[in-house]
């Protein structure tokens, strides 16, 4: 078995490999204001995948994420699954998924230390 395929991350079809530049290749261009934002962006849209948008709404706000959307042209809903392959390493997403209100958890109406933290496990 090669190292590719002992990996825990699905490759990427060529298909959506060009989706993902192509949401990359926009956003730059269209892209006006602070280097740093669109470069966040970028970042979300590459760990969405990996880690699924209920590791997204644990690690930033909701004012953040419509942000971050806004620069990609996309719904992280729509992008992404619930749970990515390494949804279980986000400190944050461990905690809230066993409480009653996974919600509460997002909104901050409970607080979750480390929410932003991933772990090796």
């Amino acid at each position: 078995m090669s190292e590719l395929e002992k990996q825990s991350i699905p490759l990427l079809s060529p298909e959506e490999a060009l989706q993902y530049i192509s949401i990359i290749d926009r956003a730059t261009e269209n892209f006006r204001g602070q280097a740093d934002e669109l470069e966040i962006a970028i970042g979300m849209l590459m760990i969405g995948r990996i880690y699924g948008w209920k590791v997204l709404v644990i690690i930033h706000n909701k004012r953040t994420i419509k942000k971050y959307e806004k620069i990609l042209g996309i719904n992280i809903r729509e992008m992404f699954p619930p749970e990515g392959p390494l949804a279980h390493k986000s400190v944050g997403y461990k905690i809230a998924s066993k409480l009653s209100n996974f919600w509460k958890a997002v909104s901050g109406d409970i607080k979750i230390d480390k929410r932003r933290e991933i772990d090796s496990d």
